[in-house]
């Protein structure tokens, strides 16, 4: 009787102890978004310009102004084939990663006819470090952001690839971007909200909130030469890799950019 009464008086602690230590344990095990643009500067981050070595940022390109990272083309000339992409300098495997942006502002003089309120988030990038000289585009993933004309419907969200092949809805790509199976145009300025999940080889496209198009088993294409290059040992599965933001002549505007790794 004793030893009951005893644990009557014990055992309340006893759970709350218990649950203070799981509630802590979920707590520290509970997955964080992480911002990966800070808002006042370009550290951790390195740009790469056709024809120009990495980190060099040809007329200010990418800039940080009032908390924004913008992408401008008020020092060119003209275009003149001058891609881009500014590269977070981490290689990422399973995540969630959320971008804020727009377009604003005119194509630049000399860009390609595509070029009009054309961007990307590239992603499972290969490493900026062995991109040459002159490549215009890195081998990678990419969701592509469109705007629109206030006329024709341009879908932003697509699915893009560079140097690799993808599988949807159980059959290889028939073509370089596959369009998304819900099409949302924006023809304004206004700030579009874009995720990326990546979880083990399955990746989803989301604008605004929306699953817009999903795909899986990214492999590097051995038929490319630039993607030929880094399979190692026969080795073409597409694990991970690095995230960058391009710059294709449209001026464009980021104001986050945050990464939730599983």
């Amino acid at each position: 009787m004793k030893h009951l009464r005893l644990l009557v008086l014990v055992l309340p602690f006893l759970l709350q102890a218990y649950s203070s230590k799981t509630i802590a344990t979920k707590s520290k095990n509970a997955k964080k978004w992480v911002t990966l643009f800070n808002g006042k500067n370009l550290n951790n981050w390195k740009p790469k310009i056709a024809g120009l070595p990495l980190g060099e940022n040809y007329g200010n390109t990418f800039r940080v102004e009032d908390g924004i990272l913008s992408i401008r083309y008020d020092k060119y000339d003209s275009f003149r084939n001058r891609f881009g992409a500014l590269y977070y300098n981490k290689k990422f495997t399973n995540y969630r990663l959320k971008v804020e942006y727009r377009f604003v502002g005119n194509t630049t003089a000399g860009a390609p006819s595509w070029g009009f309120k054309d961007g990307g988030i590239q992603y499972h990038c290969q490493s900026p470090s062995t991109i040459g000289l002159t490549q215009s585009f890195p081998v990678c993933l990419e969701f592509n952001c469109h705007g629109g004309n206030g006329k024709e419907e341009r879908p932003t969200g697509e699915a893009c690839i560079s140097g690799m092949t993808i599988q949807v809805n159980g059959k290889k790509n028939a073509s370089n971007c596959t369009l998304p199976d819900l099409k949302k145009t924006f023809h304004g300025e206004e700030w579009i909200t874009a995720e990326i999940d990546v979880n083990n080889g399955k990746i989803t496209h989301f604008v605004n909130g929306e699953k817009v198009v999903q795909y899986e088993k990214p492999r590097l294409d051995s038929s490319n030469a630039l993607a030929k290059k880094l399979i190692i040992a026969g080795n073409d599965i597409v694990k991970d890799g690095y995230i960058s933001l391009q710059s294709n002549s449209h001026p464009m505007d980021f104001r986050k950019v945050d990464i939730m790794e599983y």
